[in-house]
């Protein structure tokens, strides 16, 4: 439970950017599935269903971001010096 805690705390800010698009992204769902079906239950199941998967999805996007930024970062003060500017 401590690891749940911790990974949380870590990720704070894309936590709550990721629940935030969430229900945005049921509202949108569950309009739209209502105006093509023109069912409520239908609409409701995919306004649930649909978003829940593109939220796990958002998040693991926004991590795969996150890790590829850091190490673009990482290899960019780590290059090498071309050997012109080396000193002699």
């Amino acid at each position: 439970m401590s690891h749940i805690r911790r990974a949380a705390r870590q990720n704070k800010t894309m936590l709550m950017k990721t629940g935030s698009y969430y229900v945005i992204h049921i509202c949108v769902a569950a309009l739209v599935a209502y105006a093509v079906t023109g069912n409520l239950w239908a609409s409701l199941t995919l306004s649930l269903l649909e978003p829940t998967v593109q939220a796990v999805a958002f998040f693991f996007h926004e991590k795969a971001w996150d890790r590829a930024a850091r190490r673009g970062a990482n290899d960019a003060t780590q290059a090498p010096r071309p050997a012109a500017l080396q000193a002699v």
